[in-house]
Protein backbone atom coordinates (compact mmCIF):
# COMPACT_ATOMS: atom_id res chain seq x y z
CA UNK A 1 0.00 0.00 0.00
CA UNK A 2 1.08 4.04 -0.31
CA UNK A 3 0.52 4.00 3.11
CA UNK A 4 1.41 3.07 6.70
CA UNK A 5 -0.48 2.89 9.51
CA UNK A 6 1.17 2.92 13.17
CA UNK A 7 0.10 2.95 16.28
CA UNK A 8 1.95 3.14 20.21
CA UNK A 9 2.98 -0.24 21.99
CA UNK A 10 -0.11 0.41 24.48
CA UNK A 11 -2.10 -1.23 21.79
CA UNK A 12 -0.99 -4.59 23.85
CA UNK A 13 -0.38 -7.38 21.26
CA UNK A 14 2.59 -8.44 20.48
CA UNK A 15 5.26 -7.93 17.84
CA UNK A 16 4.43 -11.13 16.06
CA UNK A 17 0.59 -9.67 15.30
CA UNK A 18 1.85 -6.55 14.43
CA UNK A 19 4.25 -8.10 12.32
CA UNK A 20 1.54 -9.79 10.64
CA UNK A 21 -1.28 -7.54 10.56
CA UNK A 22 1.76 -4.35 9.13
CA UNK A 23 1.43 -2.12 11.80
CA UNK A 24 4.16 0.03 12.72
CA UNK A 25 4.50 0.69 16.24
CA UNK A 26 6.59 3.20 18.60
CA UNK A 27 7.46 2.69 22.28
CA UNK A 28 6.22 4.57 25.38
CA UNK A 29 8.62 4.31 28.56
CA UNK A 30 8.17 3.07 31.76
CA UNK A 31 10.51 3.35 35.28
CA UNK A 32 10.96 0.29 37.63
CA UNK A 33 12.42 1.46 40.91
CA UNK A 34 14.63 4.39 39.25
CA UNK A 35 15.35 2.43 35.95
CA UNK A 36 14.15 3.63 33.23
CA UNK A 37 12.84 1.44 29.63
CA UNK A 38 11.29 1.23 26.73
CA UNK A 39 8.22 -0.22 26.21
CA UNK A 40 9.43 -2.77 23.34
CA UNK A 41 6.83 -5.24 23.69
CA UNK A 42 8.48 -7.54 26.14
CA UNK A 43 11.35 -8.03 23.80
CA UNK A 44 13.91 -6.52 26.35
CA UNK A 45 11.78 -7.62 29.90
CA UNK A 46 9.72 -10.44 29.69
CA UNK A 47 6.23 -9.92 30.74
CA UNK A 48 6.78 -12.83 33.97
CA UNK A 49 9.65 -10.71 35.03
CA UNK A 50 7.79 -7.44 34.95
CA UNK A 51 5.04 -8.50 36.84
CA UNK A 52 7.48 -10.17 39.71
CA UNK A 53 8.93 -7.01 40.38
CA UNK A 54 5.69 -5.69 40.61
CA UNK A 55 4.52 -8.51 42.93
CA UNK A 56 7.80 -7.60 44.79
CA UNK A 57 6.77 -4.03 45.46
CA UNK A 58 8.61 -1.60 42.68
CA UNK A 59 7.94 1.54 42.49
CA UNK A 60 6.81 1.97 38.61
CA UNK A 61 6.03 5.41 36.47
CA UNK A 62 5.69 5.74 33.02
CA UNK A 63 6.33 8.56 30.32
CA UNK A 64 4.47 9.09 27.01
CA UNK A 65 6.28 9.51 23.49
CA UNK A 66 7.99 12.69 23.42
CA UNK A 67 7.25 15.38 20.38
CA UNK A 68 11.18 14.98 19.63
CA UNK A 69 10.64 10.93 19.47
CA UNK A 70 7.79 10.85 17.27
CA UNK A 71 9.41 13.20 14.57
CA UNK A 72 12.16 11.18 14.81
CA UNK A 73 10.00 8.27 14.01
CA UNK A 74 7.88 9.61 11.73
CA UNK A 75 10.73 11.58 9.63
CA UNK A 76 12.00 7.77 9.34
CA UNK A 77 8.18 6.72 7.81
CA UNK A 78 8.20 9.70 5.82
CA UNK A 79 11.27 8.91 3.84
CA UNK A 80 10.36 5.75 2.66
CA UNK A 81 7.85 7.80 0.47
CA UNK A 82 4.75 6.62 1.99
CA UNK A 83 1.91 8.75 4.23
CA UNK A 84 0.77 7.93 7.25
CA UNK A 85 -1.81 7.21 9.56
CA UNK A 86 -1.00 7.22 13.23
CA UNK A 87 -3.91 6.21 15.93
CA UNK A 88 -2.98 7.00 19.33
CA UNK A 89 -3.61 5.76 23.25
CA UNK A 90 -6.96 7.27 24.40
CA UNK A 91 -6.62 11.01 25.06
CA UNK A 92 -8.91 10.23 28.35
CA UNK A 93 -5.59 8.20 29.39
CA UNK A 94 -3.04 9.68 28.02
CA UNK A 95 -1.59 13.82 26.29
CA UNK A 96 0.39 11.74 23.65
CA UNK A 97 -2.28 12.59 20.63
CA UNK A 98 -0.99 16.18 21.59
CA UNK A 99 2.68 15.16 21.53
CA UNK A 100 2.20 13.10 17.52
CA UNK A 101 0.02 16.27 16.58
CA UNK A 102 3.02 18.82 17.25
CA UNK A 103 5.84 16.32 15.63
CA UNK A 104 2.76 16.04 12.61
CA UNK A 105 2.56 20.05 12.59
CA UNK A 106 6.48 19.95 12.19
CA UNK A 107 7.31 17.23 9.48
CA UNK A 108 4.66 18.31 6.94
CA UNK A 109 6.58 21.48 5.54
CA UNK A 110 9.67 19.16 5.58
CA UNK A 111 7.34 16.30 3.49
CA UNK A 112 4.70 19.12 1.95
CA UNK A 113 4.43 15.81 -0.53
CA UNK A 114 3.10 13.64 2.18
CA UNK A 115 0.04 13.13 4.39
CA UNK A 116 0.35 12.44 7.86
CA UNK A 117 -2.94 11.76 9.87
CA UNK A 118 -3.00 11.73 13.69
CA UNK A 119 -6.17 9.86 15.53
CA UNK A 120 -7.43 9.88 18.76
CA UNK A 121 -8.40 6.22 19.32
CA UNK A 122 -10.73 6.86 22.30
CA UNK A 123 -9.14 3.36 22.95
CA UNK A 124 -6.17 1.54 25.44
CA UNK A 125 -5.00 -1.41 25.69
CA UNK A 126 -5.87 -4.58 23.44
CA UNK A 127 -8.68 -2.58 22.57
CA UNK A 128 -6.19 -0.31 20.77
CA UNK A 129 -4.99 -3.46 19.20
CA UNK A 130 -8.55 -4.01 17.77
CA UNK A 131 -8.91 -0.91 16.56
CA UNK A 132 -5.72 -1.26 14.71
CA UNK A 133 -6.82 -4.60 13.43
CA UNK A 134 -10.21 -3.03 12.17
CA UNK A 135 -7.94 -0.44 10.56
CA UNK A 136 -5.70 -3.20 8.52
CA UNK A 137 -8.07 -5.13 7.25
CA UNK A 138 -9.95 -1.82 5.87
CA UNK A 139 -6.94 -1.21 4.52
CA UNK A 140 -6.51 -4.34 2.91
CA UNK A 141 -9.88 -4.04 1.47
CA UNK A 142 -8.07 -1.47 -0.39
CA UNK A 143 -9.48 1.55 1.13
CA UNK A 144 -6.95 4.74 0.74
CA UNK A 145 -5.83 6.60 3.25
CA UNK A 146 -8.41 9.21 3.28
CA UNK A 147 -11.38 7.27 3.54
CA UNK A 148 -9.66 4.93 6.03
CA UNK A 149 -8.74 8.17 8.36
CA UNK A 150 -12.65 9.15 7.87
CA UNK A 151 -13.19 5.76 8.86
CA UNK A 152 -11.05 5.32 11.72
CA UNK A 153 -12.86 8.87 13.01
CA UNK A 154 -15.93 7.46 12.38
CA UNK A 155 -15.44 4.00 14.58
CA UNK A 156 -13.46 5.39 17.84
CA UNK A 157 -16.18 4.21 20.43
CA UNK A 158 -16.56 0.91 18.14
CA UNK A 159 -14.72 -1.23 20.84
CA UNK A 160 -16.05 -2.01 24.04
CA UNK A 161 -13.49 -2.26 26.90
CA UNK A 162 -14.51 -4.13 29.78
CA UNK A 163 -12.33 -4.70 32.66
CA UNK A 164 -12.08 -5.64 35.96
CA UNK A 165 -9.43 -6.43 39.20
CA UNK A 166 -8.53 -8.54 41.51
CA UNK A 167 -6.03 -6.59 42.98
CA UNK A 168 -6.40 -3.24 43.77
CA UNK A 169 -3.02 -2.07 45.27
CA UNK A 170 -2.03 -0.19 42.02
CA UNK A 171 -5.67 1.55 41.37
CA UNK A 172 -4.82 2.98 44.86
CA UNK A 173 -1.35 4.37 43.96
CA UNK A 174 -2.96 5.74 40.90
CA UNK A 175 -5.95 7.18 42.88
CA UNK A 176 -8.69 5.06 40.75
CA UNK A 177 -9.37 3.08 44.06
CA UNK A 178 -9.70 5.32 47.42
CA UNK A 179 -7.56 3.35 50.42
CA UNK A 180 -11.01 2.50 52.15
CA UNK A 181 -12.44 1.34 49.33
CA UNK A 182 -9.21 -0.53 48.50
CA UNK A 183 -8.72 -1.96 52.35
CA UNK A 184 -12.56 -2.68 52.20
CA UNK A 185 -12.35 -4.67 48.62
CA UNK A 186 -9.21 -6.59 50.16
CA UNK A 187 -11.21 -8.18 53.22
CA UNK A 188 -14.69 -8.43 51.65
CA UNK A 189 -13.49 -9.42 48.20
CA UNK A 190 -14.96 -6.51 46.36
CA UNK A 191 -13.76 -6.13 42.94
CA UNK A 192 -14.16 -3.75 40.76
CA UNK A 193 -16.02 -3.71 37.25
CA UNK A 194 -14.63 -0.64 34.89
CA UNK A 195 -14.99 0.50 31.46
CA UNK A 196 -13.83 2.87 28.97
CA UNK A 197 -16.61 5.89 28.21
CA UNK A 198 -17.16 7.48 25.29
CA UNK A 199 -14.56 10.36 26.21
CA UNK A 200 -12.20 7.18 26.01
CA UNK A 201 -11.94 7.67 30.06
CA UNK A 202 -11.40 5.15 32.79
CA UNK A 203 -15.40 4.50 34.03
CA UNK A 204 -15.70 2.06 37.52
CA UNK A 205 -19.20 1.17 36.88
CA UNK A 206 -19.75 -1.45 40.13
CA UNK A 207 -18.35 -3.31 42.76
CA UNK A 208 -19.10 -7.09 42.62
CA UNK A 209 -18.21 -9.72 45.48
CA UNK A 210 -15.98 -12.26 44.53
CA UNK A 211 -13.48 -13.33 41.61
CA UNK A 212 -16.00 -15.52 40.08
CA UNK A 213 -18.62 -13.33 39.84
CA UNK A 214 -17.03 -10.23 38.21
CA UNK A 215 -15.22 -12.50 35.39
CA UNK A 216 -18.79 -13.85 34.76
CA UNK A 217 -19.69 -9.92 34.68
CA UNK A 218 -17.37 -9.58 31.72
CA UNK A 219 -19.24 -12.17 29.45
CA UNK A 220 -22.61 -10.06 30.96
CA UNK A 221 -21.31 -7.01 29.62
CA UNK A 222 -20.47 -8.91 26.19
CA UNK A 223 -23.93 -10.16 26.06
CA UNK A 224 -25.39 -6.77 26.36
CA UNK A 225 -23.30 -4.59 24.35
CA UNK A 226 -21.37 -6.94 21.52
CA UNK A 227 -23.02 -6.61 17.83
CA UNK A 228 -25.80 -8.74 17.46
CA UNK A 229 -25.91 -9.88 21.23
CA UNK A 230 -25.50 -13.64 21.64
CA UNK A 231 -25.08 -14.30 17.78
CA UNK A 232 -21.72 -11.61 17.39
CA UNK A 233 -18.82 -13.64 15.94
CA UNK A 234 -16.83 -10.48 15.55
CA UNK A 235 -13.07 -10.30 16.91
CA UNK A 236 -12.80 -10.75 20.41
CA UNK A 237 -9.66 -10.03 22.47
CA UNK A 238 -8.43 -10.43 26.11
CA UNK A 239 -5.44 -8.70 27.80
CA UNK A 240 -4.84 -9.47 31.35
CA UNK A 241 -2.12 -9.00 33.89
CA UNK A 242 -0.15 -11.89 35.99
CA UNK A 243 -3.32 -13.83 35.92
CA UNK A 244 -3.47 -16.14 33.25
CA UNK A 245 -5.94 -18.59 34.48
CA UNK A 246 -8.60 -15.74 35.36
CA UNK A 247 -8.55 -14.59 31.37
CA UNK A 248 -8.56 -18.12 30.19
CA UNK A 249 -11.92 -18.54 32.64
CA UNK A 250 -13.11 -15.53 30.49
CA UNK A 251 -12.31 -17.19 27.53
CA UNK A 252 -14.03 -20.33 28.00
CA UNK A 253 -17.22 -18.70 29.02
CA UNK A 254 -17.43 -16.29 26.22
CA UNK A 255 -16.92 -19.08 23.81
CA UNK A 256 -19.09 -21.16 25.44
CA UNK A 257 -22.16 -18.32 25.17
CA UNK A 258 -21.12 -17.00 21.89
CA UNK A 259 -21.06 -20.01 19.35
CA UNK A 260 -19.96 -17.74 16.53
CA UNK A 261 -16.73 -16.60 17.83
CA UNK A 262 -14.05 -18.63 16.09
CA UNK A 263 -10.99 -17.81 18.31
CA UNK A 264 -10.10 -15.62 21.50
CA UNK A 265 -6.70 -14.59 21.40
CA UNK A 266 -5.48 -13.82 25.03
CA UNK A 267 -2.75 -10.88 25.52
CA UNK A 268 -0.22 -10.18 28.08
CA UNK A 269 -1.12 -6.15 29.48
CA UNK A 270 2.09 -4.24 28.33
CA UNK A 271 4.81 -2.56 30.82
CA UNK A 272 2.78 0.56 30.54
CA UNK A 273 -0.39 -0.12 31.34
CA UNK A 274 0.76 -2.60 33.46
CA UNK A 275 2.59 0.06 35.74
CA UNK A 276 -0.96 1.15 36.22
CA UNK A 277 -2.64 -1.90 36.86
CA UNK A 278 -0.59 -3.58 39.14
CA UNK A 279 -1.26 -7.72 38.51
CA UNK A 280 -4.76 -9.34 38.34
CA UNK A 281 -6.59 -7.12 36.02
CA UNK A 282 -8.44 -8.63 33.09
CA UNK A 283 -10.13 -6.96 30.25
CA UNK A 284 -12.44 -8.01 27.66
CA UNK A 285 -13.18 -6.09 24.14
CA UNK A 286 -15.32 -6.70 21.72
CA UNK A 287 -16.91 -4.55 18.80
CA UNK A 288 -19.89 -3.15 20.04
CA UNK A 289 -23.59 -2.30 19.13
CA UNK A 290 -23.91 1.34 19.38
CA UNK A 291 -21.41 3.67 20.63
CA UNK A 292 -20.55 3.70 24.09
CA UNK A 293 -22.75 4.87 26.81
CA UNK A 294 -22.69 6.23 29.99
CA UNK A 295 -23.77 3.46 32.53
Amino acid sequence: MSYIISTCTTADMTKEMFDKLGIRYIGFHFIVDGRSYTDDLYESMSAKEFYGHIRNGAETSTSQVSVGEYVDYFRELLSEGRDILHACLSSGISNTVQSANAAADMLRSEFPDRKIYIVDSLCASSGAGMYMTLLAQKRDEGMDIDALYQWALDHQQTIQHWFCSTDLTYYIKGGRVSKISGVLGGIFEICPLLCVSPEGKLKPIAKIRTKKKVLTALVDKMEQHALGGKEYGGLCYISQSDCLEDAISVREQVMARFKNVKQVPIFDIGTTIGCHTGTGTVALFFVGDEEREDE
